[in-house]
């Protein structure tokens, strides 16, 4: 049996800081957050050479293949018989997305294209796609190029752009939007889940709807985001396993973490968004679950499931932050 693309990237991302000074990868990780989390120059790439790529990529591909692998399990919920044939990653890196598309729709015939423009992270990212055993990502094209209005995108079923809208200067983040929506039939985009990662998802929502998608993920409307500006911000969570490389390079003990995300996925076909979305962590008390909703009637609210709803109790208690809710019968 072939092994998923999450197990393949695990597999590939072992050996990867094999050789290289541990003090070297140790300083690079440093850097590397300390731009994740601060202002990130937008004249020069992050990603500078091998050592910068091989931290980057043991240190965020787990963590972004997870979170827009979970993005894209809700925009799959809201349309579950499309499927790309072409796909383009934007500012893809070293293709965690790219990974993360392979896994949600893992059938073969996908031409994929990853643009970045850091060279030592197009290398790496084709390195690890040759072990992969998705057709879309060993066959998939590494394309150098700034990520701005110097782009020239082709017309795709699927666009991605993954952590990459914080890089930017805000011309080339409205550029980027802009071409994203011109040129696919559906684009993701996603962010880290603060309130200013959120900023730019509304920033970016805004446009895609201006430009005549419409929503299909996370929001069960297409109308004006329901949450006050400067009062909370929308976000969710995905659940990170952590190898012991992970945990090296990290720091960390515990065998996994949660990777806080804000995304926007819009598409130019009709799609089903849920009635409602979980937005917060379910609150499960005695005999009773509170859920945190925003709803297809453009509203946030809290609704009490209690032992009296029967089934829908039992689901309540399993459903998590992010879902769909009510959550689709059984069969």
């Amino acid at each position: 049996m072939n092994a998923t693309p999450s197990a393949s990237l695990s597999a590939a991302l072992a050996g990867l800081l094999d050789g290289l000074p541990q003090g070297r990868v140790a300083q690079a990780v440093d850097r590397l957050i300390a731009s994740y989390r601060g202002t990130t120059p937008t004249d020069a790439p992050v990603l500078r050479d091998r050592a910068d790529v091989a931290a980057y990529a043991a240190y965020r591909m787990p963590a972004t293949f997870e979170a827009v692998r979970s993005a894209l399990a809700a925009f799959r919920a809201a349309a579950p018989s499309w499927a790309p044939a072409t796909h383009t990653d934007i500012g893809g890196g070293t293709g965690a997305a790219s990974w993360a598309v392979a896994d949600a729709w893992p059938g073969g015939g996908r031409r994929t294209t990853v643009l970045d423009w850091a060279e030592p992270a197009l290398a790496l990212g084709r390195e690890l796609a040759a072990s992969s055993d998705s057709p879309a990502l060993r066959g998939a094209e590494w394309r150098r190029g700034r990520i701005g209005a110097a782009m020239k995108l082709e017309p795709v079923d699927l666009i991605t752009v993954s952590y990459v809208l914080k890089e930017l200067t805000p011309a080339d983040r409205a550029e980027v939007v802009q071409q994203a929506a011109a040129a696919g039939q559906a684009v993701l985009i996603v962010e880290p889940g603060t309130p200013d990662g959120y900023d730019r998802i509304i920033e970016a929502r805004d446009r895609l709807l201006a430009a005549g998608l419409e929503v299909a993920a996370p929001c069960p409307h297409s109308a004006a985001c329901p949450i006050v500006p400067g009062t909370d911000w929308c976000h969710f969570a995905a659940r990170v396993s952590r190898s012991s490389l992970h945990r090296q390079v990290k720091g960390g003990s515990l065998a996994y973490e949660d990777e806080k995300f804000s995304y926007v996925a819009a598409t130019r076909f009709p799609a089903g968004p849920a009635a409602s979305r979980v937005v917060r962590k379910p609150q499960i008390r005695k005999g009773q679950v509170l859920l945190d909703l925003c709803s297809r009637d453009e509203s946030l609210h809290r609704t009490t499931v209690t032992k009296r709803h029967g089934d829908l109790y039992r689901a309540a208690r399993d459903t998590t932050w992010g879902a769909d809710w009510p959550p689709e019968p059984g069969p």
